[in-house]
C-alpha cells in the first residue's frame, strides 16, 4: 500500500511516499523537503506569512517530485495522509488544502495527523516497528516527554516546556552571539571547539519542588543574555565557543535527565529522541550514555529525519491505514494547537 505524506506545519514543505506492507513494516520510497529558511534567515526567525506564500510555491512540485523519485504516480496512491496540527495556522492550511484535493482526487482515504506523533512514527522507517517507548521530542516550538504505548495512540503527556522550547532557545541564544539563523546547527558547530564547563548556566526545572518532566529555557536564555552583555561591558572579547558549549550543555543536561528519570519511574525500557534538535550532536551523545548506563535502549533517527518531513506524516499515516483507523472527513480542520494526545484528527 503506498501512502502519500504531506508537512506543513512551519517552514518546510515535506512531501514523503512510504510503501506499508500489511505485516506493519513500512518503507520509505520518497521524501522531498523545500525548505523556505533562507528566506526568514533576514528576519532572524520564522515569519508565518512568508512560510505560507513559500508553501503555495513548493506544494505541487514537491508533490510532482516525490511520486517521480518512488517510481508511481497518483493512481497508485492508496492514502494521504497531512499534518493537521499543532503548527501555523497559514502554513497548516496550506498543506491541508492540498491533501485534500489530492484525496478526493485519487478518491483515496484522507488522514489528519497530529505533528509531534509523526515524528515518532519516522523512526520505523529506520529501525522497524517500535515497541511501547517514552518520546523525547525536541524541536523549536515543543520540548515535550510522551507515553507511547502504540503508534495509533493513545499517547500520555508527562512534561513540556512552560516557555520556550529547546530550539527557540537555540536561535535566540545564536543570535545574541552573532551566529546566523536557524542557530541550532550552528551552536553545535561552534560548541565543539569550547569547554562545556567553562559557565556555569542554571538548569532549570531542576529543584526537588519543581515539576519532574516539564522544562523551562527562558531563564537559561536571558542567563546567557546577562552573561554576554557584562563581558561586553567590561570590554571583554566574548568566547563564542565556550558560551555555545556551555549553553548547550544546559540544554541537554535537563533534555536527556528528565527523560532517563521519566522511562524509569514508567517502567519503560526504550527511549525515542524525536525533533529537529535530536539532530544536534552533543544531544545524541549524552542521552546514549545516560540510556546505556540506566540500561535503556535509545532510538534516534538519522539527522535528516529528525527535522520537519512529509516522510513521517506518510510513516504515521500508513501505521493508521494498516491498523484499519476511521479516515479524516474531507472537512478536516487545520489545528494549530492540535493536542498531542490527538494523534488521528
Amino acid at each position: 500500500m503506498i501512502v502519500l505524506g504531506i508537512e506543513t506545519s512551519c517552514d518546510e514543505t515535506g512531501v514523503g511516499v512510504v510503501r506499508a506492507e500489511p505485516g506493519g513494516s513500512v518503507t520509505l520510497l520518497a521524501n522531498e523537503v523545500a525548505s523556505s529558511v533562507e528566506e526568514h534567515a533576514r528576519f532572524g526567525g520564522v515569519v508565518p506569512e512568508v512560510a505560507s506564500r513559500a508553501h503555495l510555491q513548493a506544494m505541487v512540485p514537491a508533490v510532482h517530485r516525490a511520486l517521480a523519485t518512488a517510481g508511481v504516480t497518483g493512481r497508485d496512491v492508496e492514502a494521504v495522509a497531512v499534518t493537521a496540527g499543532p503548527g501555523l495556522t497559514g502554513a497548516l492550511l496550506v498543506g491541508v488544502a492540498a491533501a485534500k484535493a489530492y484525496a478526493a482526487a485519487w478518491d483515496v482515504p484522507l488522514y489528519g495527523v497530529n505533528h509531534l506523533a509523526a515524528h515518532v512514527a519516522v523512526d520505523t522507517l529506520q529501525h522497524g516497528p517500535l515497541p511501547p517507548c517514552l518520546a523525547l521530542l525536541v524541536s523549536g516550538g515543543h520540548s515535550s516527554l510522551l507515553d507511547v504505548p502504540d503508534l495509533a495512540g493513545p499517547v500520555t503527556p508527562l512534561g513540556a516546556t512552560i516557555d520556550d522550547a529547546a530550539g527557540e532557545a537555540f536561535d535566540k541564544v545564536a543570535r545574541l552571539l552573532g551566529l546566523p539563523f536557524p542557530g541550532g546547527p550552528h551552536i553545535d558547530r561552534v560548541a565543539r571547539d569550547g569547554d562545556r564547563g567553562a559557565v556555569a548556566f542554571p538548569r532549570g526545572l531542576t529543584g526537588p519542588r519543581d515539576a519532574p518532566f516539564d522544562f523551562s529555557f527562558s531563564g537559561l536564555k536571558t542567563a546567557v543574555a546577562r552573561h554576554v552583555e557584562a563581558l561586553e561591558r567590561a570590554g571583554t572579547p566574548v568566547p563564542v565557543a565556550d558560551v555555545a558549549a556551555s549553553f548547550q550543555e544546559a540544554v541537554v543536561d535537563v533534555l536527556t535527565a528528565k527523560a532517563v528519570r521519566a522511562a524509569r519511574e514508567r517502567g519503560m525500557d526504550t527511549v525515542l529522541l524525536g525533533g529537529g534538535v535530536a539532530a544536534n550532536s552533543r544531544l545524541r551523545e549524552l542521552a546514549q550514555e545516560r540510556c546505556a548506563a540506566a540500561g535503556i535502549a535509545l532510538r534516534v533517527p538519522r539527522p535528516g529525519l529528525c527535522t520537519d518531513n512529509g516522510a513521517m506524516v506518510a510513516a504515521l499515516g500508513a501505521h493508521l491505514l494498516v491498523a484499519g483507523a476511521q479516515p479524516s472527513s474531507l472537512e478536516l480542520p487545520a489545528d494549530s494547537s492540535l493536542p498531542v494526545t490527538e494523534v488521528l484528527v
